[in-house]
């Protein structure tokens, strides 16, 4: 075959055929040309047997620049590449070398630095033994240009692996690398596995490790978390991401894995959130089924879970303003009116805030998150302020939290419609009734459907006729009649008794 030396053996096939059949037959059975066949028949030994060529068979396109300038370059900054040193070559000998040529000086150059060049890092493959060695790690997952509820979705994936059997849970993260994150999906996913490896590795997060330290110095609470379950932290050199080899690869697989489903799906749109995270979860449980046998050798060396889980939560105290909202972590959220006034113990986890008084929870809202640029950010939920709004209609066309009320694009685009056709004071109540009807019917979609079919139709929303279709219907009680006995009956009785 062209490109592949004859050896010893197919020339003593070729020899032994060609007793007694022709040149072409054996040389077929032998697995070589005719024309190296020829060749062979009239050389006096085995390939084995023959001296390497010493001699060249065309001009050296490289002669009289390799040794006097390419050489000299590369002994001065060994990093230079051959094509580099060829466009160089181009400009100090402009007639002299065609573009073909940098084929030629790479593989010299390459030659070259096997021979002359310094020492090459050398990586070093670990074995994990079962039960030893966890990992985490966090990656941007913008590429997999997933929308929710129409809109685009940035998130970053938070990932735990086994080194040994390479079972694996993944979590949706929302904002920044934070402690939270880092501690929820940590305890998520041994809890998930049912065990805790002897060892746990990150790279070098600011959530773990005080990066500014001139010692390696965890932080105090993932110390405290590390402590809590029994693992010793370790963490991989500043800027060496292979140290973590085994969940940078994971991370990357996992992703196709997002990327490949997502294309078999036809589309990358979710209704919500917990649409996805259940996408997510799905591909994560089909990649941890190829891997079971592994997983069921390795989870009985765990070491066994403490009796409870830590705190994976920042508490913050934040007071309820008039307006009936709270600030936490440059973030506004609405409540209760009835809590205005009060100040709240607030647990912010990854996902929730939870509002506590008196050591009861009161309120619980999505976590919001600051987009990139944003020093501020707003999470209102338009069914805590509608009992107010309902009271003041005419407040809801100038109010600061108006945008924040929509809860999807189509009542947002019928508030649009409604002021430009009509007075401003009048367009407030049928807006106000159509949150109130959302909220109320629990038919936030549905009634959004109806508005983008009005809005096409070009015609406004008439709110009697909705509140027929979507408001919750009332049970009709049954009209219960009791007779109340007399006293006469209760002396019968006691007549009786005696």
């Amino acid at each position: 075959m062209p490109g592949k030396k004859i050896t010893d053996h197919q020339v003593r096939k070729f020899k032994e055929v060609r007793n007694r059949a022709t040149q072409e037959i054996a040389a077929a059975k032998s697995g070589m040309s005719v024309r190296s066949a020829r060749r062979i028949e009239e050389a006096k030994g085995l390939p084995s047997q023959v001296g390497a060529r010493t001699w060249r068979t065309r001009s050296d396109p490289l002669a009289g620049v390799w040794d006097e300038e390419v050489v000299p370059l590369l002994e001065s900054e060994p990093g230079l590449l051959g094509t580099t040193l060829f466009e160089e070559l181009r400009r100090r000998h402009p007639e002299r070398f065609e573009p073909g040529l940098v084929r030629t000086l790479q593989r010299r150059v390459r030659a070259w630095r096997a021979q002359h060049g310094g020492e090459r890092e050398t990586y070093f493959a670990q074995v994990h033994p079962p039960g030893r060695f966890g990992l985490s790690d966090f990656t941007v997952a913008d590429e997999l240009k997933v929308f929710v509820a129409g809109e685009a979705y940035p998130h970053r994936l938070y990932q735990f692996a086994l080194a040994y059997s390479g079972w694996r849970y993944a979590e949706v993260v929302l904002g920044g690398e934070s402690y939270m994150a880092l501690a929820s999906g940590i305890q998520n996913a041994l809890w998930a596995i049912g065990g805790v490896p002897e060892e746990h590795r990150t790279d070098s997060l600011s959530a773990a490790f005080n990066n500014l330290a001139e010692e390696e110095q965890l932080t105090t609470r993932y110390a405290a978390l590390c402590l809590h379950y029994g693992m010793r932290p370790t963490r991989n050199n500043l800027g060496v991401s292979n140290e973590n080899g085994a969940i940078e690869s994971r991370q990357g697989t996992l992703k196709v894995a997002l990327d490949q489903a997502l294309l078999l799906r036809g589309h990358r749109g979710f209704d919500c959130e917990s649409d996805y995270r259940e996408f997510v979860a799905e591909i994560v449980a089909r990649m941890n089924h190829r891997v079971r046998s592994q997983t069921a050798a390795e989870r009985p060396l765990l070491k066994a879970l403490p009796v409870r889980r830590t705190s994976e939560f920042e508490e913050i105290e934040a007071r309820v303003t008039k307006f009936g909202t709270l600030t936490v972590k440059r973030i506004l959220y609405s409540t209760h009116s009835r809590l205005i006034g009060h100040r709240l113990k607030v647990r912010v986890y990854t996902e929730r805030i939870e509002g506590w008084l008196g050591g009861v929870c009161v309120m619980e809202a999505p976590r919001g998150h600051l987009e990139a640029g944003q020093r501020r950010g707003k999470a209102i939920d338009y069914r805590h302020l509608l009992p107010a709004l309902r009271k003041k209609p005419g407040a809801f066309a100038r109010w600061a939290l108006r945008d924040e009320m929509f809860p999807r694009s189509e009542y947002r685009r019928t508030w649009e419609r409604l002021h430009e056709m009509l007075p401003e004071r009048q367009a407030c109540k049928p807006m106000v009734g159509l949150l109130d009807l959302a909220a109320r019917g629990a038919c936030e979609a549905d009634l959004a459907g109806v508005l983008a079919d009005l809005l096409q139709a070009g015609t406004l929303p008439e709110l009697p006729g909705l509140e027929e279709r979507f408001a919750p219907r009332v049970a009709d009680l049954p009209e219960v009649k009791i007779k109340l006995p007399t006293l006469a009956d209760y002396d019968a009785l006691l007549q009786g008794a005696a």
